[in-house]
C-alpha cells in the first residue's frame, strides 16, 4: 500500500463504498445450510465443490468441520453431502442416490429456476443456447439437464457459428452471474440470426449481479480506481472488474486487503470499493481500514438501492434454524 506522502494529502483522499455489495440471498442461504448442518449433525459434513466461490468462506467452514470434495466418490457411502449454491446435474443427483448419500441441497433458487427452464424447453424439443462459461460449476450443472440439445456460447462469434437443426425451435438461457452488457450483445445477435428464438420469462441473471454491476457503473465517474473484493474463481466478482474497465475506470480484483499493490493507489484521490456476491463484509471492512491507514481517511457510502431478498432454508434445516435462533436468510 502507498504511504500518505506518496499518494497526496489525507484530506484529499477518500473511499467510496458501493452499496449493494457482498453477500446475496443465495450465498447467505448456502453458507447457512453448511453451518446449520454442522450444528445439527456434527462434523464432518461433506460439501461437493466449494459451497460458494470465496476462498475465505471455504476456509472458515473447513475449520468448522466441513469437508470439501470435488466428486461424490470421495464421500464415504451413506454419509451426508451438501450440494453447492451453483447446482448440480441430474447425473450427480443419481450418483448420490446410488451411493446412499444423505443429500442437503444448497442450490440457489435462482439457479434452480434456470434448471427448470432447461427441462421445460428440452421437453418441447428445443435447441437450448446456454449463455455462459463452459467450465463454470453452474453451467456444468445446467448443461447436465439436457446435454443432447444444449450448446454453450460465450460470445457473439460463437453465436455466428450456431447451426440448430430447427431454427424455429430454439431458445436461450443464461448463467446467473454474467455481465449484463455482454449478455445483451449475445442475445441481440441471437435474435438477429433466429427471429423465432424464445427466452426466459424472467431475467436469468440474478438480481444481485445486476445491482452490483449497476452500482459500479453509477460510481465510475466519481472514482479513480475500483477495488473489487472477491476470489479469482468468482464469476460475478470478475464481471464487476470488467464492467468498471468498460466504463473507463481502472479496476482490480483482490481476495483481501493484502493483495492491494502500492502502485495502484499512488496516484489516486478516490478509491471505490465493492464486493462480489460471495465475499463477506468483514473483508470489505478490513480493506477500508487498510486504506484509512494509508491516507484514505474519509469514507462515504454510495447506495444505489436496498436489497431485501430472502430465501428459505431446506425444510429439514428450518427447525434447526429456529432452535438455534439463526435467521433463515
Amino acid at each position: 500500500m502507498p504511504s500518505e506522502r506518496e499518494s497526496g494529502t489525507a484530506r484529499d483522499q477518500k473511499v467510496v463504498l458501493l452499496k449493494p455489495r457482498g453477500f446475496c440471498a443465495g450465498v447467505v442461504r448456502a453458507i447457512g445450510v453448511v453451518r446449520l448442518a454442522l450444528e445439527r449433525y456434527g462434523a464432518p459434513v461433506y460439501v461437493r465443490k466449494e459451497i460458494v466461490h470465496n476462498r475465505h468462506v471455504v476456509e472458515e467452514l473447513r475449520r468448522a468441520g466441513a469437508v470439501f470434495v470435488e466428486e461424490l466418490d470421495e464421500v464415504p457411502a451413506g454419509a451426508r453431502v451438501i450440494f453447492s449454491a451453483h447446482g448440480v446435474s441430474p447425473a450427480v443427483r443419481e450418483g448420490a442416490r446410488r451411493r446412499g448419500l444423505g443429500v442437503i441441497d444448497a442450490t440457489c433458487p435462482l439457479v434452480t429456476k434456470v434448471h427448470l427452464e432447461a427441462v421445460r424447453y428440452a421437453c418441447q424439443r428445443f435447441t437450448i443456447v446456454l449463455i455462459g462459461h463452459q467450465d463454470h460449476d453452474e453451467v456444468i450443472g445446467t448443461l447436465g439437464e439436457a446435454p443432447e440439445c444444449t450448446v454453450v456460447v460465450n460470445s457473439v462469434e460463437e453465436v455466428d457459428r450456431l447451426e440448430p437443426p430447427d431454427p424455429e425451435r430454439i431458445c436461450y438461457l443464461t448463467q446467473t452471474t454474467l455481465s449484463l452488457d455482454e449478455t445483451s450483445d449475445i442475445v441481440a445477435r441471437l435474435a438477429e440470426r433466429f427471429p423465432a428464438i424464445q427466452g426466459p420469462r424472467a431475467q436469468d441473471i440474478c438480481y444481485a449481479t445486476q445491482n452490483r454491476q449497476r452500482a459500479v457503473k453509477a460510481a465510475a465517474s466519481r472514482c479513480d480506481l475500483l477495488l473489487v473484493v472477491g476470489s479469482q474463481n468468482s464469476s460475478n466478482s470478475k464481471r464487476l472488474v470488467e464492467v468498471a474497465r468498460r466504463s473507463g475506470l481502472e479496476a482490480h480484483l483482490v481476495d483481501d486487503a493484502g493483495e492491494v499493490e502500492a502502485g495502484w493507489c499512488a496516484p489516486v484521490q478516490t478509491v471505490g470499493v465493492t464486493a462480489g456476491a460471495s465475499a463477506p463484509e468483514n473483508l470489505v471492512r478490513e480493506l477500508v481500514e487498510s486504506l484509512r491507514k494509508h491516507g484514505f481517511e474519509h469514507v462515504e457510502e454510495m447506495a444505489l438501492e436496498e436489497e431485501d431478498v430472502r430465501f428459505a432454508l431446506p425444510p429439514h434445516l428450518e427447525s434447526a434454524s429456529s432452535r438455534a435462533g439463526t435467521p433463515s436468510s
